[in-house]
């Protein structure tokens, strides 16, 4: 039997849109999110989904998108 992963906070990406970076990245985890990524713009990632990772691309020091997985 898998593992059960663990609930995402109840929050939504769009809320960090604009914020400056570390205080993005602050903010989710006192949210709970176990898992912040910032990544500059056009980085190349994987795309496997990952429960409980919030990723946020930032350009300017401020975060232009966020998105779950």
């Amino acid at each position: 039997m898998a593992p059960t992963p663990s609930a995402e906070p109840d929050d939504s990406p769009d809320v960090y849109v604009g914020l400056e970076a570390g205080r993005a990245e602050r903010l989710a985890r006192e949210r709970g999110w176990p898992t912040v990524r910032s990544l500059p713009p056009g980085a190349i990632i994987t795309m496997e989904y990952r429960v409980g990772r919030l990723n946020f691309e930032v350009k300017g020091g401020r975060v232009a998108r966020a998105w779950k997985g």
